[in-house]
């Protein structure tokens, strides 16, 4: 197995070949032009010593000189105080805490609904599906507001709501039974260049 131990002194990201939560982070990275070398695991193939720099032994994990950090809300929001430019965060402290909340939501609705599929077969599966497509529909009036979420710039919350769109068609959620403002949102973000840029092959194998 690779060792986390010795490498270069650039800024790494230990990353999954298709998991959302380091799509996100990578989301963060391409948006920002930030130098990093992006290490892709897969499951079975963790740094024997990665467990020195995040005592949960997963990703992402992100180190920065001396600095591990782990914890995707963790990570992004270093990033984005770090490299300040483009700013991804609200300036004031109640846009931030919208945010925030919306980071939240999204993390408890979508990625954990992404969570339950996953993990779900038979008729779980198929219910799995049902609630993470109505969470989306509830929500429908939120996508028509602004171009982005919440927002009329990319901000941070769009870099945690692209890489589950563009996921959705994959567990078996296809964007266009979802409603037009949802729909138009996902290709919205799905064709900026960062996202582009931020894509595995394993990603991209996932609208093939």
């Amino acid at each position: 197995m690779a060792l986390v131990a010795n490498r270069r002194s650039v800024m790494t990201l230990f990353s999954a070949h298709d998991c959302v939560r380091c799509h996100r982070v990578r989301i963060i990275l391409a948006e920002k032009d930030i130098a990093v070398d992006v290490v892709n695991l897969g499951p079975d193939d963790l740094p024997e010593d990665l467990s020195d720099l995040n005592p949960y032994n997963e990703v992402p994990t992100l180190v920065d000189r001396d600095l591990a950090l782990y914890g995707t809300h963790v990570i992004t929001e270093y990033l984005d105080e770090r490299f300040p430019h483009p700013p991804l965060m609200p300036v004031d402290p109640v846009s931030r805490a919208a945010a925030r909340l919306a980071l939240y939501r999204v993390e408890r609705d979508w990625y954990e609904g992404l969570d339950a599929i996953a993990k779900a077969s038979g008729n779980s599966l198929t219910k799995a599906r049902k609630v993470l497509r109505e969470s989306f529909l509830a929500s429908s009036d939120i996508f028509e507001l602004k171009p982005y979420f919440l927002s009329d710039e990319f901000s941070i919350v769009d870099a945690a709501i692209a890489p589950v769109v563009w996921r959705l068609p994959a567990v078996g959620i296809p964007l266009d039974g979802l409603p037009r403002a949802i729909q138009e949102y996902a290709d919205r973000v799905c064709r900026r260049e960062s996202f582009t840029i931020s894509l595995t092959e394993a990603e991209r194998e996932l609208r093939l």
